[in-house]
């Protein structure tokens, strides 16, 4: 565990948690859908992060900064009464009943970066999440549980159904 002296606090939060930023812009951005939302999501992370920097067992600083970006992301859609929170992947509902195309092609058709973006954003906030992380953020699959508080069984799952699903939506994108 991190004992920091009150005038090495801020330097070695600044060290250890503002280089993840970006990744956890990113990440509300996905979960939230607004960037104006996103940006007070993070700016409030990085406040409880600095309340609790003393917590802080200098293991994986980007997944314990992440964890409390999506925790406030996830607290952020509650307060707001979003029932998008709520949304359950039902098979039947939203498999396809043509062969996906691979993902990879997918996202190589998909040049245009906003394509791919309003793709994500239809997805459920979980799986919103999971690619965001895993896709744009690099994660791993622990380190995608050891954020989210899940298994790592549950993040594979996530991340087969969400790519599933974003398969389809492109798909469908780019048949019309």
């Amino acid at each position: 565990m991190f004992r920091l002296t009150e005038p090495t606090r801020p330097t070695e939060f600044e060290r250890t948690v503002l280089p993840h930023l970006d990744a956890a812009y990113n990440l509300a951005r996905f979960i939230i859908r607004n960037d104006q939302d996103a940006e007070d999501v993070v700016q409030e992370a990085a406040l409880r992060a600095f309340r609790f920097f003393e917590n802080f067992r200098g293991e994986n600083s980007r997944a314990w900064f992440l964890s409390i970006v999506r925790n406030t992301s996830f607290t952020a859609l509650k307060r707001n009464r979003t029932d998008e929170a709520n949304v359950v992947f039902d098979e039947e509902l939203h498999a396809s009943q043509t062969p996906p195309m691979d993902a990879g092609v997918a996202i190589d058709r998909a040049q245009d970066r906003q394509t791919v973006r309003a793709a994500i954003e239809q997805l459920p906030p979980e799986f919103r999440e999971a690619i965001t992380l895993r896709e744009l953020e690099g994660c791993s699959y622990k380190e995608i549980a050891d954020i989210a508080g899940i298994p790592v069984g549950t993040v594979m799952s996530r991340l087969a159904r969400a790519r599933r699903q974003l398969q389809l939506i492109l798909s469908q994108t780019y048949t019309k």
